[in-house]
Parts: C-alpha cells; sequence; structure tokens
C-alpha cells in the first residue's frame, strides 16, 4: 500500500538550469565586389534584401518570431543598435516577410 507524503518545499522555487558557456562573436566574411553591368536597381534590391536579412536574423535573436511583434519602430530602434541606417517601409516589410516565411 502506498502513503502519500507531504512536502513543505516552497513549489515557486527555480530549479537550477544547465550552464552554456557563452557562443563566440562569429567574425563576418569579407565582403565581395559586386558584379559589374547590372542595373542600378538591382544593386538597390540586392542591399536592400541583405539588411533586411540582417535586421530579420537580429529580431529573431532578440526574441521576436511573430511578425505582428515587429513593428517599424522596433525594426528602426534594432538597426539602430546594430550600426544599420534606418530601414525604410519597404525594407521593414521584407523583414516581416522574411520573419513569417522562415517559420
Amino acid at each position: 500500500m502506498a502513503v502519500a507524503t507531504v512536502t513543505t518545499e516552497p513549489l515557486d522555487r527555480q530549479l537550477p538550469m544547465p550552464f552554456h558557456p557563452p557562443l563566440p562573436i562569429p567574425t563576418p566574411l569579407p565582403k565581395k565586389r559586386l558584379p559589374a553591368g547590372r542595373p542600378r536597381e538591382w544593386y538597390v534590391s540586392h542591399n536592400r534584401r541583405l539588411k533586411a536579412m540582417r535586421l530579420a536574423i537580429a529580431l529573431l535573436d532578440s526574441g521576436v518570431y511573430q511578425p505582428s511583434s515587429a513593428g517599424n519602430h522596433r525594426i528602426r530602434i534594432t538597426a539602430e543598435r546594430l550600426g544599420i541606417h534606418p530601414p525604410s517601409d519597404t525594407t521593414c516589410r521584407m523583414v516581416r516577410a522574411l520573419i513569417r516565411y522562415g517559420r
């Protein structure tokens, strides 16, 4: 016959978490020159996509997983924190699209 026991430990105490050493900061890859001879619009859209990807990665790393949580203001604050020029409304829409389709 099993006997129930009563504990006097508080239920709201924190459980010990395993220790994870900090991850090393990755070094950026060396930049390569863009191919010559393309129309100007190609370069503009290419750089816009790169900026949107950098911002989407930074937002995901900071815990923003829903596009509805990534408003223009939050995206621009993240860009300022990263030292990137403030993104346009179009770039902000691209960031939300990358967060949405990355799921």
